[in-house]
């Protein structure tokens, strides 16, 4: 999987289960704010990712990532070292 189907890919199950536009997921928006994500939901979305895409996140990890694109750079990284 290259990075753009990555993103095509967490974008739409993003967009599903924080209901939300999938247009407002680009890579400069900033993740927290678009998704209004509090822990518990930080928590639901690395579980997502992680079911997604079998890599492993730690919590404190996806909270430092804050946009899109730095969270697709991430996946990609973490699906590549495996």
């Amino acid at each position: 999987m290259d990075k753009n189907e990555l993103a095509l890919r967490l974008n739409t199950l993003l967009a599903e289960e924080f209901e939300v536009e999938a247009e407002a997921i680009t890579p400069d928006a900033n993740i927290k704010s678009t998704l209004m994500l509090d822990s518990l939901s930080l928590v639901d979305m690395v579980a997502l990712i992680e079911s997604a895409f079998g890599v492993s996140v730690k919590g404190t990890e996806a909270a430092s990532v804050q946009t899109f694109g730095a969270l697709y750079d991430f996946i990609y990284d973490r699906m590549q070292s495996k």
